[in-house]
């Protein structure tokens, strides 16, 4: 299975997903500033790949620097953080792991900060690892709810590339498929980027998983003809109430499967859950720019001048989740109460 994100001695390896089906091009990154440029382009993307991405990228920031002393060392990483914070608001594993990251710094202060720096490195190749060992107790308990000869939809890219590798909902099918259950996925496109018909497919086919791609628009037209089971997507934020915020376009297929009487599940690890986040209404929601709706591959496609919005992610409310998918077993109903039993401190 390809790596999306390899640490290196001259720095962090990130796959170029903006190329991909078509290239397989990894971008080096040597600053924070480059880390930061990765994130906001979408050359790396996905909550968990953002969250192990942000940590390796405070170790940039700080590795190569000479520092006499604590105190501007400790600026220099508060700087990186806050720089990486401001790159995507909505997935929440991006500030659990710099928090991470920066309660590590000072937790080892006293060991000054040529030492900082390598409890820093492995404190974000911890955080790569268990990833990597979440998703796949993930895709152990999801694959118990996908029966042999399932037709699974799933929405944008869960998969390895959005996360330290196996994938959250695509981890989930996989680990059904490698159990030799005869399973078929239906890709939805994914507008308006098309992670699923750029990544999702691509990952697929790589791992000889049947699938089939379709529009966006044409998930009601399955459902209706009996031809889906179950869908499961991913996460970017799950608020304490258990209302979901993914990416856009994951609301209406929500509502579409719950119409035909579809189960729909969720798949997130730990670092998903926001208990500080109430309910969905209070998750920030990322605007990106509008050139993404106006064309594609430089092409435009829309009028010039038209008003275009683009909001990056919407929230399913709690009531449209069968079950969410967890590296600590699968979470039902009422949320408000079985995650905060899960997941609380």
């Amino acid at each position: 299975m390809i790596e999306a994100i390899l640490w290196t001695d001259e720095g962090l390896r990130l796959l170029d997903q903006t190329l991909l089906p078509n290239e397989v091009s990894y971008r080096m990154c040597t600053t924070v500033q480059d880390v930061a440029d990765a994130i906001n382009t979408m050359q790396v993307r996905g909550a968990p790949a953002i969250g192990i991405t942000v940590a390796y990228g405070v170790v940039l920031a700080v590795k190569n620097n000479n520092y006499n002393d604590l105190g501007p060392f400790l600026a220099d990483l508060r700087g990186a953080s806050q720089l990486l914070r401001s790159t995507r608001p909505t997935a929440v594993n991006l500030a659990w792991a710099l928090d991470r990251m920066e309660a590590e710094a000072l937790r080892q202060a006293e060991r000054g900060p040529e030492r900082i720096i390598e409890y820093l490195l492995k404190e974000a190749k911890a955080i790569h690892e268990e990833d990597v060992a979440m998703n796949r107790r993930m895709g152990e308990f999801g694959a118990k709810l996908v029966p042999d000869g399932a037709h699974i939809l799933t929405h944008c890219n869960a998969g390895a590339l959005a996360t330290g590798g196996h994938g959250t909902a695509l981890g989930v099918i996989r680990s059904a498929f490698s159990q030799k259950k005869s399973i078929h996925v239906w890709v939805d496109e994914t507008r308006p980027l098309l992670q699923g018909a750029r990544l999702t497919a691509w990952e697929l086919m790589e791992s000889r998983i049947p699938a089939t791609l379709i529009c966006d628009n044409q998930a009601a037209f399955y459902m209706a003809k009996k031809r889906v089971d179950m869908v499961i997507v991913g996460a970017d934020r799950i608020a304490a109430n258990g209302d979901v915020a993914n990416k856009i376009g994951t609301y209406s297929l929500a509502v579409l499967a719950h119409h035909h009487g579809i189960p729909f599940y969720v798949a997130a690890p730990s670092s998903t859950i926001d208990l500080e986040t109430p309910i969905g209404d209070d998750i920030p929601i990322e605007q990106r720019d509008i050139a993404e709706v106006a064309g594609f591959g430089g092409c435009n496609v829309a009028p010039r001048d038209m008003e275009i919005s683009n909001p990056a992610f919407d929230v399913t409310p709690a009531r449209y989740i069968t079950a969410i998918i967890t590296d600590k077993g699968l979470v039902y109903p009422p949320y408000s109460m079985s995650l905060l039993e899960t997941f609380g401190r």
